[in-house]
């Protein structure tokens, strides 16, 4: 057997690893929401402890949460066969893969040491690139910007980490450069952020969410238009019909979770 390879990141580029073990976990199941079996490989090929990250409730969360953006993706490229899609934070993220049309345009974008781990397992070629660099540092939106529109641009539990001013900056600049284009986020309330501090001290994970958003609407300040916004504990309608019969036994329970824990939304916006 073939040594593992070891992952050298910050503590909030760790983080990766949360939805990668809930995907893989997934996989495995007999009836999963989505099957990626890339995750599976690279959560046996990568050296990090898989039983501290991925479990219980929080796991179906990170399923359910990443099911709502394919859901949103898939649907924008029904419209747009040929637009562009850019993965935010994308860490060892694998949506091309599952909602590939065989014609869009695809953008990676991370920080280089996450990077420098998914280059060992992922390659670019003439429609899907990878960008290294911090969300916030904006020039890469000009390579973006050379690729054919419109665009979709996908943030999955990413900007929670990020200062509020930051989050706000990059949305402002992605509206007003990118018109007619796509962007979905998740928010998460001041308890959720809270409750997210002390579970990760409670598990010894170092990162700290740093933005709190109650309501997501108060983002159309930054140019977005509210198109949709749910908790996944109410998907939308296009997922619904396919779920399997777990997720429709533990929707109706998570519900009261999530009001219980705070404002958890993924909302869809439009430039």
């Amino acid at each position: 057997m073939t040594d593992k390879i070891t992952a050298r990141l910050s503590s909030v580029e760790e983080t990766l690893f949360i939805p990668l073990a809930a995907r893989a976990r997934e996989t495995g199941k007999k009836h999963p929401l989505l099957h990626d079996p890339k995750a599976t490989e690279l959560v046996a090929s990568i050296d990090f402890p898989i039983d501290k990250y991925g479990r219980g409730w929080g796991s179906a969360v990170m399923v359910l949460r990443t099911a709502v953006f394919d859901t949103w993706v898939r649907s924008f490229l029904e419209q747009h066969p040929h637009g562009t899609v850019v993965e935010i934070g994308t860490g060892l993220n694998t949506r091309f893969d599952r909602v590939d049309n065989g014609t869009v345009h695809w953008f990676d974008l991370d920080l280089p040491d996450t990077i420098a781990l998914r280059r060992r397992f992922f390659i670019d070629s003439a429609r899907r690139r990878t960008l290294t660099a911090s969300v916030l540092d904006h020039e890469w939106m000009d390579q973006v910007a050379a690729s054919p529109g419109p665009y979709f641009f996908v943030a999955e539990g990413v900007l929670v980490y990020l200062p509020e001013d930051g989050v706000r900056l990059t949305l402002s600049r992605l509206a007003q450069r990118f018109p007619d284009s796509s962007v979905a986020l998740d928010t998460y309330g001041h308890r959720m952020m809270r409750y997210q501090h002390r579970r990760a001290k409670a598990g010894d994970i170092d990162a700290r969410w740093e933005w709190a958003c109650e309501d997501p609407a108060v983002l159309q300040s930054t140019g977005l238009r509210l198109v949709e916004s749910t908790t996944i504990a109410r998907p939308p309608r296009q997922l619904r019909h396919r779920l399997p019969l777990a997720y429709r036994i533990i929707l109706p329970l998570l519900h009261p979770l999530m009001r219980l824990t705070g404002a958890f939304r993924v909302t869809l916006f439009h430039t």
